[in-house]
């Protein structure tokens, strides 16, 4: 296997996306958009929430002793790597959502929550349901980095979520020379058109985010369908 992606998302989970690449045989280039800091915080009363709701590994990893009360409560998390960062803070009860944060809201509606806190980063997507009131409390922050950007030749970008899309989007110029493997639609749809290809990986999860970028690297993913439109 040949071929280099570039990853953008923030530590430890750029680290972990290279190491991952590299047992797949690719070259590995970190060079993260963000640096993720813990953000304070004063956890509400457990009994105002039916479930806690995690979009993000960082904001388990980063919320701290606030988590001490919410424990209790069932917690809904967007991807497997969500889902496991919120087991290893302290969460016994956590069921993995599908796609995305509205996948996520919706299958935590069908199991009857009415009433969710999203433990979210500053800049985050608010996620809305017609049966379930959500409150926010911000927990992290991912500050953008002012370094300047390269793109190696070549290679697949890896996104991993709608904000860092964004970012990476209005850095670029040359999009036609860039493919692009996103973790979900909606980071797909964050990055705009124009890429050289665009693959979306079929679960929000970090392996079948390098699956699709192995295709692209081969030559055997999405192309000006994808690409243009």
């Amino acid at each position: 296997m040949t071929g280099t992606v570039l990853i953008l998302r923030a530590e430890p989970g750029a680290s972990a996306t290279a190491a991952r690449a590299r047992a797949l045989g690719l070259a590995a280039v970190a060079a993260p958009l963000f640096d993720v800091r813990p953000v304070g915080w004063s956890p509400p009363e457990p009994r105002r929430h039916d479930a806690i709701l995690f979009t993000s590994a960082h904001a388990p990893r980063l919320a701290g002793e606030g988590l001490e009360p919410l424990r209790q409560l069932p917690a809904y998390a967007v991807g497997e790597a969500t889902a496991e960062a919120a087991r290893r803070s302290g969460f016994a009860d956590v069921r993995t959502g599908p796609a995305d944060g509205a996948a996520m809201l919706a299958l935590a509606a069908a199991d009857g929550v009415r009433r969710a806190l999203h433990l979210c980063g500053r800049n985050h997507l608010p996620l809305a349901h017609p049966g379930v009131k959500v409150e926010r409390a911000v927990v992290y922050a991912a500050v953008a980095r002012d370094a300047p950007l390269a793109v190696p030749a070549g290679a697949v970008v890896l996104l991993h979520s709608p904000r860092a899309a964004a970012l990476f989007a209005r850095r670029v110029a040359a999009r036609g020379e860039i493919p692009i493997a996103a973790i979900s639609p909606a980071t797909a749809a964050a990055a705009g058109v124009g890429w050289a290809a665009v693959a979306v990986a079929p679960r929000p999860r970090d392996e079948a985010l390098l699956e699709v970028a192995v295709a692209l690297c081969q030559g055997s993913g999405p192309d000006a369908a994808g690409a243009g439109s």
